[in-house]
């Protein structure tokens, strides 16, 4: 048997295969969810793995998991994120997730969900506005995040991330060092998920999940905001569909 896990973000979409076959791999969303689960439906093929077939189970997450048409479960990203985060971090966890539109904090007692959060309304505290200020800054995600470490913070106090750009050009306008801007940017998106994260108590190991789980240095200044010892994690990103895949394993025992 193979299970597959679809995760279908606003930005990305994630798979992950155990079983029989083991692998992972991630492919822009770009505007339809529908044309990239067709190619993902394709990409798998090529790798043996027929979704149709009833050696394969799938189950389906996230921002577009219902264009996953031939998904044999579709389950919510919390469900799958906190299986995921559960497999990564163990039975008691918080599970911090920021995603490309969103960021979720999840409480994981005895290995199961007992609360969460999400901030689903403005970009300003994700990975899009990192994205967004890359961009500005004429560099990749990789070295703003370099390039913060060699700087010094400059605020953006700005939520929205409009008028937070608009502060960024004023920056730079004024002749501003690409680090000392970085630096501000970076440390406004861990300032605002400290905030979200704040609202509960976190207890039990607290990892990093989504696009930034593998950032070193986004997870010290999220742990110096937060006041706690914050895990980057090696695959965190593919955590919602590694949790997707575990429960469609889990769910053809039953």
């Amino acid at each position: 048997m193979n299970y597959v896990g679809i995760d279908i973000g606003s930005t990305a979409s994630k798979v992950a295969v155990i079983g029989e076959k083991e692998m992972e791999f991630v492919l822009p969303t770009g505007w339809s969810s529908k044309e990239t689960t067709q190619t993902i439906k394709e990409k798998l093929k090529e790798e043996g793995i027929d979704v149709l077939s009833e050696d394969t189970k799938v189950v389906a997450t996230g921002y577009g998991r219902v264009a996953v048409d031939f998904a044999d479960h579709v389950i919510t990203e919390i469900t799958c994120h906190a299986r995921g985060g559960r497999e990564m971090a163990g039975d008691d966890c918080a599970i911090i997730d920021v995603g490309g539109q969103d960021t979720k904090v999840i409480l994981v007692e005895h290995g199961m969900v007992q609360d969460f959060l999400m901030n689903d309304k403005c970009s300003a505290g994700t990975g899009k506005f990192l994205e967004i200020m890359a961009n500005r800054l004429g560099v990749t995600l990789q070295e703003l995040f370099d390039m913060a470490n060699e700087g010094c913070v400059l605020p953006i106090s700005s939520l929205c991330t409009v008028f937070a750009e608009s502060e960024v050009i004023n920056y730079i306008g004024e002749g501003r060092s690409r680090e000392d801007i970085a630096a501000g940017v970076v440390d406004s998106v861990a300032a605002k998920v400290a905030q979200l994260s704040q609202r509960k108590k976190l207890s039990g190991k607290i990892i990093l999940t989504g696009g930034l789980s593998h950032s070193q240095y986004f997870t010290k200044i999220l742990s110096e905001k937060i006041g706690q010892r914050v895990e980057p994690t090696k695959g965190g990103r593919y955590a919602g569909a590694l949790g997707a895949a575990l429960l469609a394993k889990e769910k053809n025992k039953k």
